[in-house]
This record gives structure tokens, C-alpha cells and sequence, in this order.
């Protein structure tokens, strides 16, 4: 199995650069690979032995003028011009700001800083969108993705032009900065325009354009096969609104293909929470709806509540398959989006389901299915697919993988690990500690099939909206061992405020955890002199 796990991650984080830069563990897209199983396997610094109170915490702190959503992404040895080459922790802020700081804080400034907002623009008011959920400002909320063949960080920002015209007043751009010096690149940026033939809410004269204020941008950026992929969904179902996913060349920016996941309906957003889109080797992409209607067995073109495998093909993205639950209008209907979680793609498995994908949602229920044989939709059960999972609520975003085993959060429970046998997911054990309101994605460190962690990060409360942020870290053999949290020692290692479903990163011995205005860095304390 440690072949097949290293198989996944040589299109994730371990490759050889071409510009430059030898061969390192980095992390350059969201939960650590394109199949989005969330572990780092090149962990050596940090381990069951030593992540505690007593020799792990907070190190230092990495301010910055607007909250993070986006998951902190990680090079090794990046030549800055004029500072030297430097493991880099990238961060991009809700103020539309995207900075490339020194990985251990030496130095504390910023080695570059980008703003992406014009004399006559802002970022979006939190109003304006007429959602509370991410206060005060809209910028960047999606996780950024790195070309490390190219050297180039793309990131999707959202801004607010203060002049007229009012028509052409919010807009969205795809940017390609430079990892070295955050200098645009590729003729970047570009704003985000598409149309689809369509009768669904919004449209005008059969056509569906896309509307830059209500489409929220929440999931993370894909890059694969020389794509980079973008979707959307809404802010607190305030229409109209679909699902979009569209994919730009990843060296042109030039827009290659368009999707809509409700061309004559509505709704059917892509959230994924703080996870993103997943693609297999052959370039396939799977993403999670949430929402709308679905009509694909009646003839219609509406996706809502559905998981779709779709594959590139000239200016369309073909929906080659898809799986969707048998009670799609009853999840429609309660608001039990299928699109609250993202999809996971586990290593190849034995038996007769070799490729598997799992995906949970606010149903509450996590479903295992064939990724090469979705299934599509069956009236009356869910024996489309391989295995189905009932949880104690519903889940906001995505899975971990590590060593056969698969490791869940969903709200206001405990952490759970399912081991992977045969094709299935057999319940193991839970954790000690349990989140006091919304779920979050787990994340794992190891050394190979050594010396794993599960680390996952508490979300902002509903009741309690300026909570602090709580780090907790698990054994990952056996999970109900808690080995540390950041609110064991307040004083030494409390972390920001808390946002919602945010993913720390972890890499080189250093844990990065995204808060509102800063990013909390925890590692191993300096030894006490004796």
C-alpha cells in the first residue's frame, strides 16, 4: 500500500522543478494532492513521541490584513531575488492580498506581497453578497494552486469597482503570479465571463451568463493535465444562482471549456466547504453538487444533489457519469446538500471495486462508490452504490486517507476512523475530543506508514462567533489517543479567532494554522537550557 499512496503524491506534492529547484516535499494544492486524501507522507520532524504540551506549541504568529479561508500552500528552497532561496509559506487573504513569507518566520516580513485591489476598487462587502458567514469582506476565499513545472501560484480574487459603470461593478480574476516574486504572469489576469444556452433562474433569451456577485468561489483551484480549474456555488443560497465549473490553460490563461450544473433550473452549487475538486490520472474530475433539481433521468440537463465525473472535450466538460442519491428532492428539499463535502479518491483497492471515491454530505451520510461505475440514480434505494454510512450529522467538507484508513469529522462529534478493507469502511475507533459545533477536515502527517497524526482544527461557532480557533492533534493507529491541543496552555499557544471549515498544513516540522488576520504557527519549542 505505501507504493500505491506515493503513487498519488508524485502528482501532488513531490516533483522535481523545473525552474530551478531540486526535489522536496512541498504542498501545492489544498489537502496535500490532486485525489484530495489530505496527508503529508514526508513528515520526518513531528511524531506521536513528541507532539505534546510539553515539547510541541505555539511558535510564532504571521500577520496579515484580512482573515484566511484559504489553505497555506509550501515550497522548499524558492530563490527570492535579492533574498536568497527560502522555504516559502504562501497565504492569501480575504483583503485580496496573497503573501510569500519565510516557512520558520526568519524573516517575519513578508518576502513579497501582492495586492490585488485598484485605486478604484475594494473588496466585496460581506453585505453586498447579503451573507454573514464570511464578515466583513470578500476577496480570495478559494485555496490557491501551484504549476511547479512553471513557478506559478494562480489565485481567484473577488473585487468591487467603486466608479460606474454599475453594470460592471463586481468582478472576478483569474491571476497567475510568479512563486518568486509575485509579479503577474501568462498575460494575467483575467476576468471571469462565461454564458451557457439555458432557461434556469437568471437566464435571458435562452442564454445563462454568469454573475460575478451571487457566484461564490469557495472551493479550492485544480490544476491538472495543464488545466486549471475553477468552481462556484453561492453565499447562503442567495440567488440566483448554479454550479459552474470552467477550466483555463494553465500557461495561456486562455478559457478552454464551461459547465453548468443547472442550465434550466437553479442552485446546484459546487462548496465543497474548504475543499476543492479531485482528479484522477486520467484527467477525469469529480465534483459534488448541492442543491436544485435533478432531472437527468427524465432528459433534463440539472445536476442538483449529485456527484459528477466529468472529462474535457473541446470546449465542453462532459459529464461522463455521476452518481446521485435515490432521495435527491427530499435532500432538496431539507437543504441536506450532498455539495457540502468534497469528494476523496482513495488509492486503488483490492476486490471489485478497485477505485474508489467516498463523499459525504449534510444528509448525514458519507457514500462509498465505484468511480468507475458511479451508477447514476436509482428510485427507490442507494444500492447504486458500493456502501453507504449514516453519521451523527451532517459533514462540511472532506476525509483524510492514511494506511487504510479513512478519518472523518462531522458536526459536533468526535473524530472518527474507518478502516479500509475489502472495499469498505469499517468503523475503528473515535476520538476523545469532540467539536463543540461545525465540522472540519481532517488532516494527516507521517513518515511513509510511520508516525501518523490526524490534525484537525475547531470551526467558527454559530453561538459563539469570537471563539478561538483549538488545534488538536490524534495518534493516527489509534485515534482516541489525543496528543496535544492549543488550548491546553492559552497563555503559550492560543491561536486566532476561529473562521469556518479551515484546514491547518502541515510541513518540515511546522503546523500552519489560518485564522482571522494571521496565521498561527506551531512546531517543536526550543529545548529549556538545563
Amino acid at each position: 500500500m505505501r507504493f500505491v499512496q506515493r503513487k498519488f503524491h508524485t502528482y501532488g506534492i513531490v516533483i522535481v522543478f523545473a525552474f530551478g529547484l531540486t526535489a522536496h516535499p512541498q504542498m501545492t494544492t489544498a489537502q496535500y494532492d490532486n485525489a484530495r486524501t489530505g496527508a503529508d507522507l514526508n513528515e520526518k520532524t513531528l511524531t506521536p513521541h513528541n507532539v505534546n504540551q510539553q515539547q510541541f506549541g505555539k511558535l510564532f504568529t504571521l500577520k496579515v490584513d484580512g482573515d484566511i479561508y484559504a489553505q497555506p500552500l509550501f515550497l522548499a528552497n524558492v530563490s527570492i531575488p535579492g533574498k536568497g532561496r527560502h522555504d516559502v509559506v504562501f497565504i492569501a487573504t480575504e483583503h485580496d492580498s496573497v503573501y510569500a513569507f519565510d516557512a520558520y518566520g526568519n524573516p517575519s516580513t513578508p518576502l513579497w506581497h501582492v495586492s490585488f485591489l485598484k485605486e478604484d476598487e475594494t473588496t466585496v462587502p460581506a453585505r453586498d453578497v447579503s451573507c454573514p458567514f464570511t464578515q466583513p469582506e470578500v476577496g480570495i476565499t478559494s485555496t490557491p494552486v501551484i504549476d511547479t513545472k512553471s513557478g506559478t501560484l494562480y489565485v481567484l480574487a473577488r473585487t468591487k469597482r467603486t466608479r460606474p459603470p454599475a453594470s460592471e461593478q463586481y468582478r472576478q480574476h483569474l491571476h497567475a503570479l510568479s512563486v518568486t516574486t509575485g509579479m503577474e504572469k501568462a498575460g494575467g489576469p483575467v476576468e471571469i465571463q462565461a454564458s451557457v444556452h439555458g432557461s434556469g433562474a437568471g437566464s435571458k433569451g435562452g442564454n445563462l451568463v454568469f454573475e460575478p456577485l451571487r457566484e461564490n468561489p469557495r472551493a479550492a483551484l485544480l490544476l491538472s493535465n495543464g488545466l486549471v480549474y475553477l468552481t462556484w456555488g453561492s453565499s447562503c443560497d442567495v440567488g440566483p444562482y448554479h454550479g459552474w465549473v470552467m477550466a483555463y490553460d494553465a500557461k495561456t490563461l486562455q478559457q478552454k471549456a464551461i459547465f453548468n450544473t443547472s442550465p434550466d433550473a437553479d442552485d446546484s452549487g459546487i462548496w465543497a466547504s474548504d475543499t476543492g475538486p479531485a482528479s484522477d490520472k486520467d484527467g477525469n474530475i469529480f465534483v459534488a453538487t448541492g442543491n436544485g433539481s435533478f432531472d437527468v433521468t427524465a432528459g433534463g440537463r440539472d445536476y442538483g444533489d449529485t456527484l459528477l465525473k466529468l472529462h474535457p472535450d473541446g470546449r465542453d466538460l462532459k459529464p461522463v457519469d455521476y452518481f446521485t442519491p435515490f432521495n435527491a428532492r427530499e435532500l432538496d428539499e431539507k437543504d441536506h446538500d450532498l455539495g457540502s463535502g468534497g469528494p476523496m479518491l482513495l488509492p486503488d483497492q483490492a476486490g471489485p471495486h478497485p477505485h474508489l471515491a467516498v463523499i459525504g454530505g449534510k444528509g448525514p451520510m458519507i457514500y462509498v462508490v465505484d468511480r468507475d461505475r458511479l451508477g447514476h440514480f436509482h428510485q427507490e434505494s442507494n444500492s447504486h452504490a458500493v456502501q453507504t454510512i449514516t453519521t451523527s450529522r451532517g459533514i462540511y467538507g472532506s476525509m483524510a486517507y492514511w494506511n487504510h484508513n479513512v478519518y472523518v469529522l462531522s458536526d459536533y462529534d468526535s473524530l472518527r476512523d474507518f478502516e479500509v478493507k475489502d472495499g469498505k469502511l469499517i468503523f475503528k475507533a473515535a476520538s476523545s475530543f469532540k467539536l463543540e459545533d461545525h465540522a472540519a477536515t481532517p488532516t494527516v502527517s507521517a513518515n511513509g506508514d510511520k508516525n501518523g497524526i490526524v490534525w484537525v482544527m475547531s470551526s467558527k461557532g454559530w453561538a459563539s462567533p469570537d471563539r478561538r480557533a483549538v488545534l488538536y492533534a490524534a495518534d493516527a493507529s489509534d485515534i482516541s489517543r489525543q496528543l496535544y491541543a492549543s488550548n491546553q496552555n492559552q497563555a503559550r499557544d492560543s491561536a486566532g479567532y476561529a473562521l469556518r471549515f479551515n484546514v491547518p498544513t502541515i510541513m518540515n516540522g511546522h503546523v500552519y494554522v489560518g485564522t482571522k488576520g494571521e496565521v498561527d504557527v506551531y512546531g517543536l519549542l526550543p529545548a529549556r537550557p538545563r
